[in-house]
């Protein structure tokens, strides 16, 4: 296939949707020769966090000296997104000549009358035997969906993070917050460490499953903590301590307030990674954490004066967590949100975390299937003022950015499908890829 018919017959594919379940990709693999166990994983998931926690890791280990897989979903603009190494973007060649494999045994699963896996299972293919084929020493895998039953579900790892547990995707993962917290404790393996910055309620099912796997398990605010030392729109002085007087002092470019717990998980766990690699040092985890950048999660742009943030909160949790950002970056800044949301979300929930009485909206909708309208976005909207509503994701762009006043920062948010758009458009204008 050429890489245009590869993402045709990656489009055929989503007709599957979500399928929870390891029997399809456990054959997949198989015929593959199990490319997942040709290097050494760490294996992320959380309902918040894991995509920042991933990127994190994987820069450490790439200052290390370690050739370094990352493998994340969703993507912002395009499938090469999800398959990284050492910061690279897997090419269009390498993409269309995976995929060519990849099909022909999933052609062969059907010949023999196996059900055919799904898009995402497909992807998680593409990318062990990727990262298998190019030799990484290393490869940081976050979850789709869950844990238990998610398709990265067959590697054994180096670690297991869970950066957070909330209630989301509980109508596939037992419908109530245990339900969720279950399902993520589902990645935890036989005697694995497992770092988490879950709390409530989550962390007893997490305990739980640790100590029947006899898992050692590091908790956030418990075993290790970070504290913030400094503060300034280049980015945050941090100081990680652990028991017995350990302290390690670094910066993060990341600028959100939810980065700083992330920071702490990813430290953590490339600490333990550490324990059986010396190339992991402490002098590479300040480098690594300093070098760590996560396109459109609380990302700040200024285009010709217009000052923007780009941020994927897509649930209640990752709402709340950029309005605290937002009210203790720009506490003073009046807002005009982009905003766009799935169907599937809790609307009414986010816009009550998110909108303050006297900010402005433009309302638009999210490059996905599952996008709510603008009309349905906007009659839940009370306090703030709704002004325009656009199914067209640009000319909604051009309305805010007219509308913006000097005084206001402009806000994208509600989905990732939204903001990967958005951010390539105003990449494009500021002349770059950032």
């Amino acid at each position: 296939m050429t890489y245009t018919e590869s993402l045709e017959y990656l489009n055929d594919l989503a007709k599957f949707g979500i399928k929870p379940g390891l029997d399809r990709i456990i054959s997949l693999l198989n015929r593959l020769g199990n490319p997942q166990n040709k290097y050494k994983t760490i294996h992320v998931t959380g309902t918040n966090g894991k995509g920042s926690v991933t990127n994190m890791l994987a820069s450490i280990l790439s200052v290390s000296g370690c050739s370094t897989g990352a493998f994340t979903s969703p993507h912002l603009f395009r499938y090469n997104e999800r398959m990284t190494i050492d910061s690279g973007e897997i090419s269009d060649e390498d993409f269309a000549a995976i995929a060519t494999i990849v099909r022909g045994y999933v052609e062969a699963m059907l010949d023999d009358n196996e059900e055919c896996p799904t898009q995402f299972e497909f992807l998680t293919a593409m990318a062990f035997f990727y990262f298998a084929r190019k030799g990484v020493d290393y490869a940081v895998i976050e979850v789709g969906l869950g844990g238990l039953l998610d398709s990265t579900n067959v590697v054994q790892p180096e670690i297991a993070v869970i950066t957070n547990v909330t209630l989301e995707h509980a109508d596939k993962c037992g419908g109530t917050l245990e339900g969720v917290a279950y399902h993520k404790a589902g990645i935890i393996k036989n005697g694995i460490p497992v770092v988490s910055g879950a709390e409530g309620i989550a962390v007893n099912i997490i305990a739980k499953r640790a100590n029947e796997l006899k898992s050692p398990l590091y908790l956030n605010g418990r075993d290790f903590s970070v504290k913030k030392i400094s503060d300034d729109r280049d980015g945050m002085g941090l100081v990680y301590k652990e028991s017995g007087n350990m302290e390690l002092s670094y910066g993060l470019k990341m600028l959100a307030d939810y980065q700083v717990g992330n920071s702490a998980i990813a430290v953590k766990s490339a600490r333990l990674i550490s324990q059986k690699d010396d190339r992991i040092t402490t002098d590479a985890i300040i480098k690594g954490m300093a070098s760590a950048f996560w396109p459109g999660r609380f990302e700040v742009l200024s285009l010709k004066g217009h000052k923007i943030v780009i941020d994927g909160a897509h649930n209640p949790a990752g709402v709340e967590a950029l309005r605290r950002s937002l009210d203790l970056r720009f506490p003073n800044e009046k807002r005009l949100y982009l905003l766009g949301i799935l169907r599937d979300k809790a609307v009414a929930s986010m816009i009550g975390l998110l909108l303050r009485p006297g900010d402005r909206v433009v309302v638009t909708s999210p490059d996905s299937d599952r996008a709510a309208t603008p009309e349905e976005i906007a009659v839940r909207i009370h306090d703030a003022e709704v002004i325009a509503v656009s199914g067209e994701r640009a000319r909604a762009l051009d309305i805010a950015i007219e509308q913006q006043n000097h005084d206001e920062l402009l806000v994208v948010t509600g989905s990732l499908y939204l903001i990967g758009y958005i951010r390539k458009i105003l990449t494009k204008k500021l002349g770059g890829n950032r």
